[in-house]
Order: structure tokens, then C-alpha cells, then sequence
């Protein structure tokens, strides 16, 4: 018989004050899994940068080619158009 001490209220935890606390632990967990997992993503991307850079590639370069490749072609064209405007418009 639950009694309302904290024993209790630890072993009961499919709803607490209305809430899932099995689903909502769940989804917390899950998303601090996916964090660690992005975490360690990130340094081995910048090992990777690294890696470039000891190579003689720019990263800045690298960094922005990889921005351009995730854009619609139709997209990449219309800022290069604007770009050879605004330069030609400038005297560059």
C-alpha cells in the first residue's frame, strides 16, 4: 500500500502529478545520449579540419564548400550572379 513516503513515490514512477516520469526519463536520456553522440562528432570533425589544415587545404575554403554543397544548385547560382553583380558594380 502506497502511504505517500518517499519509498513509495520513488518505486511509483509511471505518473507523477499527471506527468509520464518513465517517458519523460526516457526522452531525457535519449537526448543526452544524442548530445554525447554529437559531442564526439564535433571533435572528430575538427580532427578532420586539422587534418586538412597539416595538409595544406584552407579550411576556411573547405568550411565554405561544404556550406555551398548543402544548397540547391538553382540557389548557388542566383548568389553567384549577385555576387559577380555587386563585384562588377564595385570595380572589383
Amino acid at each position: 500500500m502506497l502511504d505517500g513516503t518517499f519509498e513509495d513515490q520513488e518505486t511509483d514512477t509511471t505518473a507523477v502529478g499527471g506527468i509520464a516520469a518513465d517517458r519523460l526519463r526516457s526522452i531525457i536520456e535519449r537526448v543526452e545520449r544524442l548530445e554525447e553522440e554529437r559531442k564526439a562528432l564535433g571533435g572528430d570533425i575538427k580532427d578532420i579540419f586539422t587534418e586538412a589544415k597539416s595538409a595544406g587545404f584552407d579550411v576556411k575554403v573547405i568550411r565554405q564548400i561544404i556550406r555551398i554543397r548543402k544548397q540547391e544548385p538553382a540557389e548557388v547560382e542566383e548568389q553567384e550572379t549577385l555576387l559577380d553583380i555587386y563585384r562588377r558594380a564595385l570595380g572589383m
